[in-house]
């Protein structure tokens, strides 16, 4: 069977973009990861071509997508800590900015018109018009509560000018909290600075650092700590597949919530993952962090009906207890 297609994974090597890559090569593309290993690692990248170079460098990328005959991509490097983006939004402007500015000009000169762009439930920030608990829906307002966020918001209308100008045809995936590992181990969460409170959550029970942090217990929820959509890093693999592949005309662009549709509280997190290693998380009470909103769930209803997308593996146990064991045997990055 001849091979479909090269894709080019812009930050390939990092957590989504990995299992992204994986789920390409296992539906018969041919990925091509290009990663500045900053903050992804080498041996997530084992699936399809390689290429090292940064997302703001023209020339490298340029030439990648020359040389390899890449006809989409899908553009997932950038920076994702929102507490650092407060204290380097230069950075954050230049990176996620400038970098998918960057990459929207290689992409016109190289004749390449079909993007996929991961973006974030951080566009929204807090409506406090809506009652905690409601699905967000992608037109609700958007009102980013850090630069990270502003960031996403100014790639997604930077991205639809260039499609409106240029016919280029697009589709950004806000996502909510991505979560868990490949259910195979071969690849999982390595942040070299992790903040995610899963894997956090998991290293305080196994031990392996002081007690969790639980930021805020009074907000206007159930038991007091914030609420968040978690969806299974394989269930956003196929979202973006799904985008790849979706119907669009030359010149649309469109955003979609990729989300489970419901959510869990902090607290209920802390229960699952000490169900899933077998032992309770020490954890303790910390003030709330700035710009923290007390609720984000999403309506993936456009996602289902326009990619006919479903999460499956997105319930709090499945991506618990695949993150529980990515990191008892994490296969790099982890040591």
């Amino acid at each position: 069977m001849s091979r479909k297609p090269a894709i080019l994974v812009t930050g390939g090597a990092g957590y989504i973009g990995s299992h992204t890559a994986k789920l390409l090569d296992a539906r018969g593309y041919r990925p091509v990861v290009y990663d500045d290993l900053s903050s992804g690692h080498r041996g997530a990248a084992r699936w399809g071509e390689f290429v090292l170079g940064d997302i703001r460098d023209a020339g490298q990328l340029e030439k990648a997508l020359v040389e390899h005959g890449i006809v989409a991509a899908i553009h997932l490097a950038g920076l994702i800590e929102v507490g650092r983006s407060v204290e380097r939004p230069d950075l954050f402007y230049d990176v996620n900015v400038n970098g998918t500015r960057v990459l929207l000009d290689c992409l016109r000169r190289a004749g390449v018109r079909r993007l996929v762009f991961s973006s974030s439930a951080a566009v929204y920030g807090q409506d406090t018009a809506k009652p905690v608990g409601a699905l967000i829906r992608e037109d609700d307002p958007k009102s980013p509560a850090s630069p990270y966020g502003e960031t996403k918001l100014a790639g997604e209308r930077m991205i639809e000018a260039y499609c409106a100008a240029f016919g280029l045809s697009a589709i950004a995936l806000r996502y909510f909290n991505a979560a868990g590992c490949d259910p195979a181990g071969a690849i999982g969460e390595a942040h070299r600075l992790e903040t995610h409170l899963i894997p956090l959550a998991i290293d305080a029970a196994l031990g392996r650092r002081g007690p969790l942090k639980v930021f805020g217990d009074d907000y206007p929820t159930p038991d007091g700590s914030c609420l968040r959509d978690y969806v299974h890093v394989e269930d956003l693999a196929e979202a973006h597949l799904a985008a790849l592949e979706a119907e669009q005309p030359w010149g649309a662009f469109e955003a979609l919530n990729v989300g489970a549709g419901r959510g869990h509280s902090v607290l209920e997190v802390v229960d699952a993952v000490g169900r899933a290693v077998g032992r309770p998380v020490p954890h303790m009470v910390a003030p709330r962090r700035p710009g923290d909103p007390p609720s984000l769930v999403a309506d993936p209803g456009r996602a289902r009906q326009r990619l006919d997308w479903r999460p499956r593996l997105s319930s709090l146990e499945q991506i618990v207890d695949t993150a529980a064991a990515w990191r008892k045997a994490p296969a790099f990055g982890l040591a």
